[in-house]
């Protein structure tokens, strides 16, 4: 596994620039606000109710597929 729920939202999408368009399409539209260099994923997930696991099962096929 690549993407943990511990890592920043900003951390994520630096490394894996693909995951900005999973992460809006899970509900996450917060890529670049200022919270997202602070935010870890598992704490963004929650704050707008998203499924942690199938979010981070989406976000880690796509960046393996790199």
């Amino acid at each position: 596994m690549n993407i943990t729920k511990e890592m920043s939202i900003t951390e994520i999408v630096q490394k894996y620039p693909q995951s900005a368009e999973i992460l809006m399409n899970h509900g996450m539209g917060c890529v670049g606000c200022a919270a997202s260099h602070f935010e870890t994923l598992a704490q963004g997930a929650s704050a707008h109710n998203i499924d942690i696991d199938s979010l981070l099962t989406d976000l880690n096929n796509a960046a393996n597929e790199e």
